[in-house]
């Protein structure tokens, strides 16, 4: 039975294909920074030097958030509802320990073991950029460690001097509230269930970044979901064509933050006219054609009823195909080894 009347059949794979089959949905998805989170590699964050728009030819450095950064957090989400909903347990299935290789998370984001198997993943993230320069999109804070008297200076603690002052500051860059990363989620050969499990992931997730602070908040606003027999444009083409689009509108005003509504307006004029120059064939979920898919989605998944519809036939399908697909190559590795 459907669960998605908005959606027609045909979009979906009716089970998970062992093979690519060519038929891809789009996730577009502007993430908004609300806090000050931290997207770094060797502790310090990550940029790129590109140029500015499709049209205007300044070069710039961009933010970068790596496509692991994005996909992590997300897939975390999804094996936290399967634990909550008693479909898997953390014995069984322990992210980067130990994958029970027969549940939603492990069939649809992917695995690794080494010779007891793996699963490529059916999503598909790159690394995003800021729309805004790096200049703008960043600032430094000095951070610190004092006692618990509140205080940088000693009381005599572990044998110090009292009155002597902590020299534990450091420095630390973080991304500001309100920057844009532009990003699309791409999921290979879905099926109604494996589409509706992603798809809540992506609302649900609202943490992302260094996982050893507390900061991080990023909110994901979904502007359209695209159909097609193929890959779409990067998220770096489509970040340079907004670029573009708020520049001839004056909509970027530098220091001051970018607005919202501004933000999304030009995003889905500029996939629109990104899309329309594509070799593919796509139907396209943008604007008022979105409105009633997102409000039914949010509508199943927002009931305690709706997400176990979603999960139990997700993890249905993830179970057929481990059946059917890796528990033979398990027999197989087993067999070669004897």
């Amino acid at each position: 039975m459907a669960l998605l009347k908005t959606v027609e059949p045909e979009f979906f794979q009716a089970e998970i294909p062992y093979k690519p089959m060519g038929k891809y949905a789009h996730f577009l998805t502007i993430r908004i920074t609300e806090s000050y989170p931290l997207f770094q590699t060797d502790a310090e964050l990550n940029k790129a030097r590109v140029r500015a728009g499709v049209k205007d030819k300044t070069t710039i450095s961009r933010l970068s958030m790596f496509k692991r950064k994005q996909s992590t957090p997300e897939r975390l989400v999804g094996r936290e509802l399967l634990r909550n909903y008693g479909l898997m347990t953390a014995e069984e299935c322990e992210y980067n320990v130990n994958f029970a290789m027969d549940n939603p998370d492990c069939i649809i984001y992917g695995f690794a073991i080494g010779d007891s198997g793996s699963e490529k993943s059916k999503v598909v993230v790159d690394t995003a950029f800021s729309i805004t320069a790096f200049d703008e999109s960043h600032e430094t804070f000095t951070l610190n460690a004092p006692y618990e008297n509140g205080t940088m200076a000693s009381k005599g603690e572990n044998g110090s001097k009292p009155g002597e002052v902590t020299s534990r500051i450091n420095q630390q860059d973080h991304i500001r509230p309100q920057v844009f990363f532009p990003s699309i989620i791409t999921l290979k050969d879905p099926t109604e269930a494996s589409f509706l499990y992603v798809f809540n992931n992506i609302l649900r997730t609202r943490h992302y970044g260094a996982q050893t602070t507390r900061t991080g908040r990023v909110r994901n606003e979904l502007i359209g979901v695209v159909f097609a027999d193929g890959e779409i444009t990067s998220n770096l083409r489509w970040t340079q064509a907004i670029y573009d689009q708020m520049k001839s509108n004056n909509t970027i005003n530098s220091p001051d933050p970018l607005d919202e509504d501004d933000v999304i307006t030009a995003a889905k004029n500029a996939i629109e006219a990104l899309m329309a120059d594509e070799f593919i064939v796509h139907t396209d979920f943008i604007g008022d054609s979105f409105v009633s898919l997102i409000n039914e989605v949010k509508t199943l998944t927002g009931s305690e009823k709706g997400i176990q519809a979603i999960l139990q036939k997700a993890d249905a399908e993830a179970k057929d195909y481990a059946k059917k697909h890796i528990s033979k190559k398990k027999t197989t590795a087993k067999a070669g080894k004897e």
